[in-house]
């Protein structure tokens, strides 16, 4: 019975994660019932790897989970501004609470489903690890208000399960007129759309 006692004492506990992103030392803390747990999920790492960020970019990071991209971009760009969001408040509460113990100053979390509660503003970088069941419709909504929310020459980067690629190069085609598939794994592929610049008149 103490056993089982101290085992229900030990689950309870946040988990601990310790990465470097392109030189830089992030601490997360994570809990059951939160995306990828015990570690920082191969999709997510992948998007990092290839991810194209200048210090001075304003970033968002949608269905943040815990914080890995988001806060990994706030670091990256110490002088723009970063914005996670996620419909999970759990997410969200982790993902200020990982702000908080790596000090970062530029960077603020939000409850939000997808778009809804994001400010009204544009960012030179969107992020998402897309979830795979949430419906092609919401998928669709992602793209629209992606495209929306960008500055003009801004990218939305993604990462998906692979068997979700045509999908996102069709939509990316329909959505931003452009699509850019920038690693393709067994698992996952990360991918981009470019929002195109305004015209400039005669």
């Amino acid at each position: 019975m103490k056993d089982f006692q101290l085992y229900n004492q030990q689950i309870r506990q946040d988990l601990t994660l310790q990465t470097i992103q392109q030189g830089h030392s992030l601490t997360f803390k994570t809990t059951w019932g939160l995306f990828s747990p015990r570690a920082i999920d191969a999709g997510s790492q992948l998007l990092l790897d290839f991810l194209e960020i200048n210090e001075n970019d304003n970033c968002l990071d949608l269905g943040c989970g815990y914080g890995i991209l988001g806060l990994s971009m706030a670091v990256l760009a110490p002088k723009g501004r970063t914005v996670l969001v996620d419909k999970d408040f759990v997410a969200v509460n982790y993902s200020e609470k990982n702000r908080l113990i790596n000090h970062i100053q530029n960077a603020e979390c939000y409850l939000s489903n997808g778009f809804d509660q994001v400010p009204k503003q544009q960012f030179d970088i969107i992020v998402s690890n897309i979830p795979a069941k949430v419906g092609k419709e919401m998928l669709y909504i992602y793209l629209f208000d992606a495209l929306k929310y960008l500055k003009p020459g801004g990218s939305f980067y993604i990462v998906t399960i692979t068997g979700l690629r045509l999908f996102f190069k069709r939509g990316f085609n329909e959505v931003f007129g452009h699509y850019e598939k920038i690693k393709q794994g067994k698992v996952y592929t990360v991918a981009r759309g470019i929002k195109p610049s305004a015209k400039i008149r005669p």
